[in-house]
């Protein structure tokens, strides 16, 4: 098989690591790259580290430079990609690695983005139950956000297996200024992140709060309830999950809190047991930033807090590969019928 592809936003974040991972799968050829404000400009003058495609002409984002290609990515601000997709036809596989598709309440949408609902495309989180069949059947993919991969597969197997129903659940998750895109903000530049650690979109209002709701709701809660804090750390890329949550009363013996261990271990172990990518770790290891970095792994771990009466798990990807970039891969590979592993690594750079 060969799979001519075109990447919208190649200059971006997003946009680069797409190229990198493709550039690496045996089954791609790498078609036209596009991009609004760069256009005419050559690729090595925003990613000087993909020489392959160094001399490669950024072109404008128009759908007859996307015209011609199996796959398209969308790699374009948040609200951006509804436009370009519709100029698409139902032959051309379309991945959106922005948030316009994710979400299926219009309501939420609004609240969070502020412009009209676009709609709702299938979700590319393979892990979910049952998305890889949904996933092999589409030809329109919405990539899920970098936080949202990472808790909900932080907090999948205590859902599905009923050691928590959702509610209280509260999520700390330190992450790298790469997820905020290239744009100029004062609070990325060098003199504000280097030996600093802020928190931001405190209070609930961070975009992707429906998105790992809804989340929750797809695998069995019925009326879950988060409080998110995401923290800005100093480093490029990598987010760092803890996400807590009552245990369970109905479902557990909390008097034996060996036993309680193991059950909630075993869960996540059955759970995970079969997933290319998501690792539970040894006990007594504790999921790493740098460990996935560059990878598509996902590190998990978990235990349980007695005194509180809580489930404690914390997970650990590369926002810019597993989180963006990996995850779109990945589920490209199922909806054209190829290996999942396809061009996708779990080995990371470290130190």
């Amino acid at each position: 098989m060969s799979v001519r592809i075109a990447v919208a936003g190649c200059t971006g974040y997003a946009g680069g690591e797409l190229l990198r991972l493709l550039l690496q799968h045996p089954e791609v050829t790498i078609g036209n790259l596009t991009a609004k404000s760069s256009a005419g400009s050559r690729l090595i003058e925003h990613h000087p580290h993909l020489l392959p495609l160094a001399d490669v002409e950024v072109l404008d984002t128009t759908a007859e430079n996307l015209a011609g290609h199996d796959v398209v990515f969308l790699a374009l601000p948040h609200g951006a990609s509804a436009a370009v997709a519709e100029q698409l036809g139902d032959d051309v596989l379309v991945i959106d690695a922005g948030a316009d598709f994710r979400l299926s309440d219009p309501a939420d949408w609004q609240k969070f983005y502020g412009t009209p609902h676009a709609g709702t495309w299938p979700y590319g989180l393979p892990e979910l139950p049952g998305q890889r069949a949904a996933l092999a059947q589409t030809n329109r993919i919405a990539v899920p956000g970098c936080f949202p991969t990472t808790v909900t597969l932080a907090l999948l197997p205590a859902l599905t297996a009923g050691l928590t129903d959702g509610r209280d659940v509260v999520v700390v998750a330190p992450t790298g200024p790469s997820g905020a895109g290239k744009s100029l903000k004062v609070n990325l530049l060098a003199a504000e992140l280097l030996g600093n650690t802020s928190a931001y979109g405190v209070g609930g209002v961070h975009r992707h709060v429906p998105e790992m709701l809804q989340n929750f709701r797809r695998l069995g809660a019925e009326a879950p309830t988060l409080s998110f804090t995401p923290v800005l750390v100093p480093m490029a890329r990598g987010i760092l999950a803890t996400v807590t949550a009552p245990l369970n009363g109905d479902n557990l013996d909390n008097k034996d809190l060996d036993k309680l261990d193991q059950r909630v271990r075993t869960a996540y172990a059955d759970a995970y047991a079969d997933e290319p990518f998501v690792h539970l770790l040894p006990e007594g290891i504790w999921p790493q930033t740098q460990a996935v970095l560059g990878s598509n792994a996902v590190q998990v771990q978990v235990a349980v807090d007695e005194a509180a009466n809580r489930l404690v798990a914390v997970a650990a990807l590369d926002n810019l590969a597993k989180g963006t970039a990996g995850g779109a891969v990945q589920s490209m590979n199922l909806a054209l019928g190829l290996p999942e592993t396809t061009g996708l690594s779990t080995i990371g750079v470290a130190p």
